[in-house]
């Protein structure tokens, strides 16, 4: 021990101190794909390379269960530096107080300035503070396959709801055709979120007094559209149980012919099809002559009990950087964060001018779902996927779960309320 005491203090003394130990960084990916997690490796290499000593041990969770196990983790103490943050998980983890405020950080960052409104708007959603920053948008539009929309005798992509059902029907009369990739499964709330605004005409989730507006009758047959193709076979049987990865695949494989999804939808479909065999457009509109397409967002949050701050900060600004950011969004087809991508010659092209349309369109409004409030992660992952499957299997009404789902709602948002 006296020995390497001795040794220490003279390597000490002459400028050849023992190397400090490596720091490792523990970064989750919970929006989990091949081709995410390979972006995300190329861009971690970056930083590593540019600050010696750190690793970043990525974990990557399948998204399915991952609102599960991430939770499993982090009440095991298992908490990572930085993570990839869903928006309807943030309030629950603000709320927690598990997040750092990452407002000091953007204050002296030289790219916040480059950042466009829409970004820093969902980087604030909750508490007004940055506890997020968000990496990309993910905006839905309608995906329809051209060769059988040709098939059955239709001509133009569907403008309204009523079009839409009605093409759906008329597809499914095919042969070992659907009409509609049904996301029955995990992450599936954004569909049903959609219709219930579109066909109500509104965007308004809640009441003066936090009361939830999804029992009333207009909501209601949003939800009533989805079963109904569901159960009049418009919809793939064992689409009740479908995620991101059924619906995309039964989208390009050609086993249904409309699709509502985000851009990222766009990798897969556009490496399987050709330009002309499909096309994107508008979601289709309700009886108010309006469309509430779901935007939705997700990004990247450090976690408050992170011993290394300023470096998983470091982290933060190599993925969410302008170089990172962009690598990272043309490779998973977020819609870009920076004012200066809108005009990069990727975004300009024919395959997002679907998405670009519906943003400019007055009759639009993009809906975004009340992520805000601490219960929403839960009800989103876990009641919503329940019993959404158990209406399309006619366990229960469209009546029947819009009145659960109002019930869970009210409950949250009044428990919000109480607090403030």
């Amino acid at each position: 021990m006296l020995k390497r005491l001795l040794v220490t203090t003279a390597l000490t003394l002459v400028g050849l101190a023992p190397a400090a130990a490596d720091t490792t960084l523990k970064l989750v990916e919970v929006i989990t794909s091949p081709e995410r997690t390979e972006t995300l490796k190329e861009i971690v290499a970056g930083f590593e390379k540019a600050n010696p000593g750190t690793h970043v041990e990525i974990t990557s969770l399948p998204w399915g269960q991952a609102f599960e196990k991430f939770a499993t983790m982090v009440s095991a103490g298992d908490t990572p530096d930085v993570m990839e943050m869903p928006d309807r998980w943030l309030a629950l983890y603000v709320g927690s107080k598990r997040l750092e405020n990452l407002e000091p950080y953007l204050a002296k960052w030289d790219n916040t300035k480059g950042l466009n409104d829409r970004a820093l708007e969902m980087g604030r959603f909750v508490d007004k503070t940055a506890y997020m920053l968000p990496y990309g948008f993910y905006l839905r539009a309608l995906f329809y396959n051209k060769v059988l929309f040709k098939q059955a005798g239709i001509e133009t992509p569907p403008k309204t709801v009523d079009d839409f059902v009605a093409d759906a029907k008329k597809i499914a009369t095919i042969p070992g055709k659907s009409g509609y990739c049904l996301r029955g499964g995990p992450g599936g709330l954004n569909g049903w979120m959609m219709f219930g605004a579109t066909m109500a005409g509104s965007d308004e989730f809640f009441k003066p007094d936090g009361t939830s507006t999804m029992s009333e009758p207009d909501w209601v047959k949003g939800s009533a559209v989805l079963v109904d193709l569901y159960k009049s076979g418009a919809a793939p049987k064992d689409s009740v149980n479908w995620g991101f990865n059924e619906i995309v695949s039964g989208f390009y494989s050609g086993t249904c012919a409309m699709l509502d999804q985000d851009p990222d939808a766009l990798i897969a479909i556009a490496e399987r099809m050709k330009p002309d065999e499909f096309g994107v457009t508008t979601m289709p509109k309700g009886p108010s002559g309006k469309a509430y397409p779901t935007i939705g967002y997700a990004g990247w949050s450090m976690f408050a009990d992170s011993k290394n701050k300023d470096l998983s900060w470091k982290l933060i600004a190599a993925l969410d950087g302008p170089e990172g950011n962009i690598a990272w969004n043309k490779r998973t087809g977020a819609l870009p964060i920076y004012k200066a991508a809108e005009t990069d010659p990727f975004y300009a092209g024919e395959q997002f001018k679907g998405w670009f349309n519906e943003l400019a369109d007055k009759d639009v409004h993009p809906l975004v779902m009340p992520t805000y409030l601490s219960g929403f992660a839960y009800f989103a992952d876990s009641i919503a996927v329940k019993t959404s499957q158990q209406a399309l299997l006619g366990q229960i009404t469209p009546e029947q779960l819009n009145t659960q789902w109002a019930d869970a709602l009210t409950k949250a948002k009044k428990k919000d309320m109480a607090k403030k």
